[in-house]
Formats: C-alpha cells, sequence, structure tokens
C-alpha cells in the first residue's frame, strides 16, 4: 500500500498497520508515480486534503491507477469540508470522522478488489481449459448505476440535476416510498435530501444499517443528520448538492462494478449459461433449456408456457438492460428466460397453464415498465401461448410471436 503525503502520516500509517496493511510505502507527490511503478500496490490512500502541489504527479498517479494490470487498485483520499478529493478517482473519506471509517471504507474497497481478483483468475482458467468465457465490459461502470433521490425540500431539484448528469436516478417524495424501491430495484447509491422530518431520516437510516446488503451502498445525506458513520461504511453528510455529487460519484462506481462482477461471477459459475450483462440465460442455453422442458412436458403431460415481452417505442439500451436485469428478481426458480436478438424478452413458465400465465405475465410486466422507465411512457406489449396436446417447438414459438394476448399499458 503507498500512503501519499507531503509531511510524515505517522498516525494513519500506525492505524492502517494495525488494521493489516503491510508493507506500507510512504511518498510524497512527487515519488508517488515512480513507487507506484516499482511498488505495485493493492490501494493507494492519499494523506492530506486539499489540492495537489503537483498537478503533473497528480495526473500521472491518476493515469497510472486507472489502467493498472490486473485487479483494480482502490484508491482513497482524506477530505475536508473545503475540498474534493486530490484524484477525481478517488474514494473520498471525511477528516472529521474517526479514521476507522476510513479504514473500513477502505476495506469494503478492498473487498471489491479481492471480487474482482476472483474474477480474472476464473476467465483466465477458463479460457485455458479451452473454453470461451465472456469478456469484462470496459466500459465505466457508472454506465450500469441506479443512484436513488430521496427528499421533497428546495435541494430536490439541484440535487437531481446534478446526478441526472453523471449517472441515471430514480426519485422518491418520502422515505417509505424510498425503502420500496430498495426492494424493487437495483439501486448503487442513495441520497437522502431535505425536506424530511429527523426522525423519519433517522429510521431510515436505521433500516439500511440493519440490512447487511446495504451496510456497504453509498449514502449521502444533506444537512444534519445522526451520526451513522460506525454502521454505514459508505455515509456521507454534505450541505452543497454540487459536492455531495462529486464525493458520491466514485463510491457509486465502485458499487456498480462489484455488481458486475457478481453477474460475470454468476455466468462462470454456471459455466457460461448465463448471459453477465442480464443475468438471464444465454439465447444459446435458453433454446437448449427450451426443448428439453418441451420434451418433459409433452412426455409427462406438463402444462408449459411462454411469453415473450415487446416494447412499442423506442427505448435505451441502458433501459433495456435494466428491464432483463429486472427480470432475474421476478422470475420463479422453475422459470427461465433470455433477451432476443431484437431486444424482447422470452420467459418460459414451466408447470404453468393458461390462466396462471396471465396472472404472472400481467406482473411481469408491470414491473418491467416500472424499471425500463427512463422520463417516458413505455407499454410492455406481452404475446402470450400456452403447449397444446400436438404442440411443437415451432408450432408454440409460431403462436407466441403471432398475435398479441395480453398488453400491460
Amino acid at each position: 500500500m503507498i500512503v501519499v503525503a507531503e509531511h510524515p502520516a505517522t498516525d494513519l500509517v500506525a492505524a492502517l498497520g494495525a488494521a493489516g496493511a503491510f508493507p506500507i510505502i510512504e511518498a510524497n507527490w512527487t515519488d508517488a508515480p515512480t513507487a507506484f511503478v516499482s511498488v505495485k500496490p493493492s490501494a493507494v490512500v492519499i494523506a492530506e486534503p486539499g489540492p495537489p502541489p503537483s498537478e503533473s504527479s497528480s495526473r500521472m498517479l491518476c493515469l497510472q491507477i486507472a489502467t493498472a494490470q490486473g485487479a483494480i487498485v482502490p484508491t482513497l483520499a482524506f477530505t475536508d469540508a473545503g475540498h474534493d478529493p486530490a484524484l477525481p478517482i478517488a474514494l473520498p473519506a471525511d477528516t472529521s470522522l474517526p479514521v476507522s471509517h476510513a479504514i473500513a471504507r477502505l476495506q469494503s474497497a478492498m473487498r471489491v478488489r479481492a471480487l474482482h481478483a476472483t474474477v480474472l483468475r476464473r476467465l483466465e482458467l477458463a479460457a485455458a481449459q479451452g473454453g470461451n468465457p465472456p469478456a469484462l465490459p470496459l466500459s465505466d461502470a457508472l454506465d450500469d448505476a441506479t443512484v436513488l433521490i430521496a427528499g421533497r425540500g428546495p435541494h430536490y431539484a439541484a440535487l437531481s440535476v446534478a446526478m441526472g448528469e453523471r449517472v441515471k436516478m430514480v426519485g422518491a417524495l418520502s422515505v417509505e416510498g424510498a425503502a420500496r424501491l430498495l426492494d424493487t430495484q437495483d439501486i448503487d447509491g442513495i441520497v437522502v435530501g431535505d425536506g424530511f422530518p429527523a426522525r423519519a431520516v433517522e429510521t431510515f437510516l436505521t433500516m439500511l444499517a440493519n440490512e447487511p446488503r446495504l451496510r456497504d451502498i453509498p449514502v449521502a445525506v444533506i444537512g444534519a443528520a445522526p451520526d451513522f458513520s460506525d454502521s454505514l461504511t459508505n455515509i456521507d453528510i454534505i450541505d452543497d448538492p454540487a459536492r455531495l455529487v462529486a464525493r458520491m460519484v466514485p463510491l457509486v462506481r465502485m458499487r456498480a462494478f462489484e455488481a458486475r462482477l457478481a453477474r460475470m461471477l454468476a455466468s462462470l459459475d454456471a459455466d457460461g449459461t448465463v448471459d453477465p450483462e442480464t443475468g438471464l440465460m444465454t439465447r444459446d442455453s435458453f433454446w437448449h433449456e427450451f426443448a428439453k422442458a418441451m420434451a418433459e412436458a409433452t412426455d409427462r403431460s406438463l402444462s408449459l408456457s411462454i411469453a415473450r415481452y415487446s416494447f412499442e417505442d423506442v427505448i435505451s439500451e441502458r433501459a433495456a438492460l435494466d428491464g432483463a436485469r429486472r427480470l432475474t428478481r421476478l422470475t420463479r426458480t422453475i422459470d427461465f428466460a433470455c433477451r432476443d436478438d431484437d431486444g424482447a424478452i422470452l420467459v418460459v413458465f414451466t408447470q404453468t397453464n393458461l390462466r396462471e400465465a396471465h396472472g404472472v405475465a400481467r406482473r411481469i410486466a408491470a414491473e418491467l415498465k416500472n424499471a425500463m422507465t427512463a422520463r417516458q411512457a413505455l407499454t410492455a406489449n406481452v404475446t402470450l401461448a400456452t403447449r397444446k396436446a400436438g404442440d411443437t417447438l415451432d408450432s408454440l414459438m409460431q403462436r407466441v410471436l403471432g398475435s398479441r394476448m395480453v398488453a400491460a399499458e
């Protein structure tokens, strides 16, 4: 690990050492790029708030971190009330909080690094064994992220504009509505704006702290709020909307990258039958599984239905991916789905007759509309067909591709 500081950071180095970091190399800004190349660190910590004294050194270090081979190199930069992180890619750590909070934030990022290293090893192993594993996307993980903004005070509009320029966002006018969105959508960051009673904010933060899957999620609170730094690793309390967004974006990017890695690991665990972008089955795997399910249903006289979800409106690729990822949380364990070449989604409901399939298909269509809508009216059209005696795979698909049977407005 490299600690970058113009003056000795004795207390910080001691705290990092006590937390298990070893070895720790100290370097000033001028020497930091050279130290990075020679040491190849697993993390970088910028110990002093404020802008770096050497602009050329900071640009070089930033470039080296962003382009380092292998697993990501988490970077943590201490900040104060008047300054953003010294490097734009760095995770912020507020100097007003105990150093233990900064270390917990760094440890959270190091877990993502470990997950990244695991995925890279698995990809290399799969390729060495003659497989054709999917490649990790090269795009910015922020392109996959969604931030939830809950608020109804005067800062809500400024927060929405500032955050919406950087990342997709959804809004909620109450903490209860925000909690419901956390249960139904993939959220990579939460902003608690103004306009809520103090008790409501405390209740909401307590709920986040008590939910293991949300303890590491980036949370930013604007204005006064109770101290949850001991239980929420990535919480920040900031008054200025623009500064809030600047500090939160690196944390949201890290969270979205972790989700991307989790999807890739699930694909590798499934021997490539799962699409790492959507979490649904790959098209080849889907048709293979569909043929098997159809044969079993025919042999044992079981019910089987298939639904095709298409969309009348022109939607973005991001919205389509959001809908496909949402579907992975909506289908039952006995069902399976894929995203077709034309962007439509196919879902097979095993052991499900037409009446039951109508109810399930309508419910999924409504949820898909909520997941995929981004400031536009969206109509999810559902074509539904059920296996009949004498049906083949081709005849069943001809019916599902024919006329629309269900529409979710």
